[in-house]
């Protein structure tokens, strides 16, 4: 790897943590050495690159310093691409249009050499036949989420029975052919998850929910059951048929 590359790619790992990053494991992904990364930070120091911390207890880049936004290497690129096809297969309306505009803003953007990869990609996604439709617009759902609104929801489980909700949206989940909405469901006093497919209305309320969205969020990962465990606690058989 170039020098000039390397000092690039330290400043991209640092971007991406939130937390120290130690020279071994800067040498370990960038495939080099402990003291070749200390020589290379201090490289970046001299060019006045906010960079806080020490060898030994790791370093932060601080918050605020600008690089230009699209510098990407070719694996970005393919990155970047291949998750705006799938968006744009599989998303909604609001999204598939941002996701088609995203891959001509970034074949606009980078230089000549690089237009191959997004125009050209060595990778894809296959079109999607039986994609379930949505019966809510998942542009407003996402407005409540960052809003911290509540959603009044009349649902139809899988057996036709329809129950009345209000939830607090936390986050839409993009599967192969469905998409669900999981959020704390009101009724249930718990967190649950419902087919966007199966919603037969939706009143996008003003009301907010009490404490902040972030806050929502980090509660939803913490109920969710390891990976390989059983769920925390299982749906009551009175319930099971109102929940989807």
């Amino acid at each position: 790897m170039r020098r000039a590359d390397r000092l690039f790619q330290i400043l991209q790992i640092l971007r991406r943590q939130r937390a120290p990053v130690t020279a071994a494991a800067l040498a370990e992904e960038l495939e080099t050495s402990k003291r070749t990364v200390y020589r290379d930070v201090a490289d970046l120091l001299a060019q006045r690159v906010p960079i806080r911390g020490e060898a030994g207890a790791g370093y932060v880049l601080e918050r605020g310093f600008d690089m230009p936004p699209l510098m990407l290497t070719p694996d970005e690129i393919e990155v970047a691409v291949l998750g705006a096809q799938w968006v744009a297969h599989r998303g909604d309306p609001a999204l598939r249009r941002a996701a088609q505009d995203l891959i001509a803003k970034i074949a606009a953007t980078v230089p000549e050499r690089l237009r191959p990869f997004v125009l050209e990609p060595a990778t894809g996604t296959p079109p999607v036949w039986d994609q379930a439709p949505d019966a809510l617009d998942l542009a407003q759902v996402r407005a409540s989420i960052r809003a911290g609104t509540k959603i009044a929801l009349r649902y139809r489980d899988e057996a036709g029975l329809e129950s009345e909700r209000v939830v607090w949206p936390v986050i839409v989940g993009y599967l192969e052919a469905t998409r669900m909405l999981m959020a704390w469901c009101e009724l249930r006093e718990d967190f649950r998850s419902f087919r966007t497919d199966r919603v037969v209305a939706a009143t996008f309320l003003k009301e907010r929910y009490g404490e902040k969205p972030s806050v929502l969020r980090a509660r939803w990962r913490k109920a969710l059951p390891s990976r390989g465990a059983p769920p925390a606690r299982a749906v009551p058989a009175k319930d099971r048929a109102a929940d989807g």
